[in-house]
């Protein structure tokens, strides 16, 4: 008798579902551009990318343009930027943190002091405590607006006391903030860029918000440091893809993003809300967070339980676990981005059964 083997049901990467891609608006976007200024896009142009792009970007947070760097997706960009501080320099990060960006900075040569976070962000005396320990850093990162891995969003009183912080110890704040439009619910929070008179780093991507194929990320950066990465980024690759930024710009011409933003919003809030009542459903002794907004949900398994070993156990169905992120032993990382609502409660299930 043949044995059939349920397909995996994937809680591993934050990757958009196939239906939040508006493949057919970007295909005209990028005909059009082609058609109207192809010899341009499909030609060697700036490091810093497309201009009219950088000009939109910079209206949007009140910059000059000479202050916005694109480049091919925003991880890129902090490879670049790593590179170019954090070698062989300390660099405070959060723990748990994206797994990818702690990878580019040892990767970079740096040691990374890790402050922990809660419910409500980083967690300012842990702060305080490693910049006393280590005076000398490269710069902070953070993520705080439904963070990766956790999902929490850093409260408005944690953006003005790390702020001040950070200002205090003469240390740049770099922002990675990828998932701030995927907001479902809750009032919008001011940026750590804002609320440091724009003066700290901040990165973001259209991965989440129009395509990550498209691979458009944007930097913004002191006069200065905009220089010295679109030099790397010239050195690198020459060029970042023309043809993806200006697909990306011509989508906003048009008026298309703010409307697909809300249709994507409402599909992941669905799955969003199908995770949380499969946990309730299926984790009783378990504990999760409840973002507003983002791609991820941060499990925390009860004591002594090892989440390795329950996503080896799990039949049809694979998470992160939460040690690659720097977490702890019972926690992981569950995606809910990609699979379909009903695809959630049956992975979820699966994944229980396992504990």
């Amino acid at each position: 008798m043949a044995v059939t083997t349920p397909q995996v049901i994937s809680f591993a990467r934050g990757v958009p579902a196939p239906e939040c891609l508006a493949v057919d608006e970007l295909a005209e976007c990028a005909r059009a551009v082609l058609e109207r200024d192809g010899r341009t896009i499909l030609s060697y142009g700036s490091g810093a990318g497309y201009a009219p792009l950088r000009t939109l970007i910079g209206e949007w947070f009140g910059v000059p343009p000479s202050r916005v760097v694109l480049t091919n997706g925003s991880l890129n960009g902090f490879v670049l930027l790593a590179q170019r501080l954090a070698r062989g320099q300390s660099a405070i990060v959060e723990v748990p943190t994206y797994d990818r960006a702690i990878k580019i900075l040892l990767a970079a040569g740096a040691t990374i002091p890790a402050v922990g976070v809660d419910d409500q962000g980083m967690v300012p005396d842990e702060l305080e405590n490693q910049l006393r320990q280590n005076p000398t850093n490269a710069f902070i990162y953070t993520i705080p607006t439904f963070q990766n891995p956790t999902g929490q969003t850093m409260s408005a009183d944690r953006r003005e006391r790390i702020v001040g912080i950070a200002r205090q110890a003469g240390v740049p704040l770099f922002e990675d903030d990828p998932y701030g439009l995927i907001r479902f619910e809750g009032e919008s929070l001011p940026a750590i860029f804002d609320l440091s008179g724009k003066e700290s780093i901040y990165s973001s991507s259209f991965s989440k918000t129009v395509a990550p194929g498209l691979r458009v990320g944007w930097f913004i950066l002191p006069e200065q440091l905009a220089e010295e990465i679109t030099e790397a980024a010239t050195a690198t690759y020459i060029t970042p893809v023309l043809l993806a930024q200006a697909t990306v710009h011509e989508f906003i011409s048009r008026g298309l993003f703010e409307p697909n933003l809300r249709r994507v919003n409402g599909l992941l809030k669905a799955r969003r809300d199908a995770m949380l009542g499969a946990l309730e459903k299926h984790f009783s002794g378990a504990k999760w967070s409840r973002p507003q907004g983002g791609y991820f949900i941060w499990l925390e398994l009860p004591t002594g339980t090892i989440a390795q070993e329950v996503i080896a156990r799990a039949e049809g169905v694979t998470a992160v676990p939460g040690p690659d992120f720097g977490g702890a032993p019972n926690t992981m990382r569950l995606a809910y981005s990609f699979v379909s609502p009903d695809e959630i409660e049956t992975g979820m299930e699966r994944l229980a059964a396992a504990v």
